[in-house]
């Protein structure tokens, strides 16, 4: 089994979405039609099927929506990460996303916390949005 990371593929859809984050911003689609945000990037809205939407650079805030600690890697080099929490955010904007929460200890994640984008730049190409706590205001 090899010892990379599997990383993203970003597709016609996704490409967009992948350049913001490069940039360290987190773009979300919103439809033209009825104006509904949605995650994943995809060519139709979920909700209307309406084929027409721009990018909207996202806040980047939210909260857990719910989450998992992994204590057993799925592959090798997410070995020396475990444990690591994995979770489903619910941005203000009104979607869900999986992604990992990253800057605190897994036992002090809850359901209900606040939580704000960060990135990690993995290569010149592929940068992961990762949620952390959010500082208090």
């Amino acid at each position: 089994m090899s010892n990379q990371r599997p990383l993203p593929k970003p597709d016609q859809d996704s490409l967009a979405y992948w350049e913001g984050a490069r940039r360290h911003e987190l773009l979300l689609q919103q439809c033209g039609s009825c104006q509904r945000f949605r995650f994943y990037p995809r060519s139709l809205c979920p909700h209307c099927f309406s084929e027409k939407f721009e990018w909207r650079k996202s806040a980047g805030l939210g909260s857990v929506y719910s989450f998992t600690v992994i204590h057993r890697a799925p592959f090798p080099a997410f070995r020396e990460k475990v444990p690591y929490v994995l979770a489903l955010i619910e941005l203000n904007e009104g979607v869900r996303m999986m992604t990992n929460i990253v800057g605190c200890d897994p036992n002090m994640v809850e359901i209900g916390m606040p939580v704000e984008v960060t990135f990690e730049d993995l290569n010149e190409e592929i940068t992961l949005p990762q949620f952390k706590p959010a500082k208090a205001s």
